[in-house]
């Protein structure tokens, strides 16, 4: 694709990660400033000049922040095991039906951390 529009999201989240080995400090309840990037790309529209109205993405995601944000995502249907790459599938999977051009879902756990993810592969 041509062109790719991206919009930031930010969630406050507590979680968990019941699958890491004993004692590993991801075990514990703990929180997150999540960081959310939704990448959409497309041609750009000769009239309206732009790939999508970013108010678009953002009615998109909506749903999605509601059942996320000051929440402990483990609550979350589909999230028992929310590591940053469960989260961004997640997302993807929510988002893919409604947002056309959808690239990818960008999760930062940390200012450090984080995953990238462009969808199932062939």
């Amino acid at each position: 694709m041509p062109l790719t529009i991206f919009k930031v999201f930010q969630l406050e989240a507590a979680h968990r990660l019941p699958h890491v080995p004993p004692g590993h400090k991801c075990a514990r309840v703990h929180g997150h400033s999540f960081k959310v990037e939704v990448h959409v790309g497309g041609p750009l529209d000769p009239t309206l000049g732009w790939v999508m109205d970013f108010a678009d993405v953002k009615a998109a995601f909506a749903p999605l922040h509601e059942q996320l944000d000051h929440h402990y995502l483990n609550d979350v249907p589909g999230l028992d095991n929310p590591t940053s790459e469960r989260i961004a599938q997640w997302i993807w999977e929510r988002l893919q039906p409604t947002l056309p051009g959808l690239a990818r879902v960008v999760v930062h756990e940390t200012c450090t951390s984080g995953c990238d993810y462009r969808g199932p592969t062939a």
